[in-house]
């Protein structure tokens, strides 16, 4: 049966973007605790992920349109459309079930993407600043990149060394 084909690939799909979450979750720890040493493998596992997602993409797709034929609406080209004419409400239930699930994981993924953004653009310019000062006293930055203390020598790069 087709549409039990598309329901595991739906649980594939969210286990897929479950593991971009948790990759993402992973690399803000690491921004967070100043541990940067692990960010570009973190930043390669997230690109390895984001690279499988097409694939599952049309995989799921081409099942929706398949599904969409058995239960006789193959006017019903994506998973919303074809929750509206499920056949019956157990179906309806499960598809509705994996959307709103798949819908809320890419919510907290965009939102995951913004905060590791901002992250990596406050540790490259505290970065840059903090090299372009060497021998001149830069103060302390917050995990937020905001100086929290003037004056003394450096904490993230070294210089006595």
């Amino acid at each position: 049966m087709a549409a039990h084909d598309l329901s595991l690939h739906l649980t594939r799909e969210r286990e897929m973007l479950e593991l971009l979450l948790f990759k993402l979750d992973v690399q803000q720890m690491l921004l967070a605790t100043g541990r940067t040493r692990w960010v570009p493998q973190t930043a390669k596992e997230i690109e390895r992920v984001i690279a499988l997602m097409p694939p599952l993409a049309l995989t799921r797709d081409t099942l929706v349109v398949s599904v969409a034929k058995e239960w006789g609406n193959p006017e019903a080209k994506t998973l919303r459309e074809l929750i509206d004419v499920a056949p019956t409400d157990a179906w309806r239930e499960v598809m509705d079930g994996h959307l709103t699930a798949m819908v809320d994981l890419a919510a907290e993924i965009s939102e995951l993407k913004k905060i590791n953004e901002q992250r990596l653009r406050t540790a490259i310019r505290v970065t840059q600043e903090t090299i372009a000062g060497l021998g001149v006293a830069t103060g302390e930055y917050d995990q937020a990149g905001d100086v929290v203390r003037g004056g003394g020598e450096a904490v993230i790069l070294d210089t006595r060394v």
